[in-house]
C-alpha cells in the first residue's frame, strides 16, 4: 500500500474514535444514561464511517488513477479492486 498525504489525516480520525469508543466503555462502567451512551456510541461509529470514506477516497484518487497507465491486464485487476473496495462504502 502506498502512503498518501491523506493517510495522517486518517490516523487522526481513528484515533479520535478510540477516544470516543474509550468514552463509550467507562460511560457503560459508570452505569451512565442510556441517551448519553448512545449518543457516544453514535460519535464512535460516524468518525470511524468519516475514516473509511475518506480512507476509500483516497484509494479511488491515487490508487486507481495509476491504472490508466497499465497494461491492460493490470487495469482489469485494478477494476476488479475498485469494484471490491466499493462494496465497503
Amino acid at each position: 500500500m502506498k502512503i498518501h498525504g491523506t493517510h495522517e489525516n486518517i490516523v487522526k480520525r481513528l484515533h479520535r474514535a478510540g477516544g470516543h469508543l474509550a468514552s463509550v466503555i467507562e460511560m457503560f462502567e459508570a452505569k451512565r444514561e442510556c441517551l448519553d451512551i448512545a449518543q457516544q456510541m453514535h460519535a464512535v461509529i460516524r468518525a470511524l464511517e468519516n475514516a473509511k470514506t475518506e480512507f476509500i477516497r483516497d484509494h479511488i484518487d491515487h490508487c486507481l488513477e495509476d491504472t490508466l497507465t497499465q497494461k491492460a491486464g493490470a487495469r482489469k485487476a485494478s477494476l476488479e479492486e475498485f469494484k471490491e473496495i466499493t462494496k465497503y462504502l
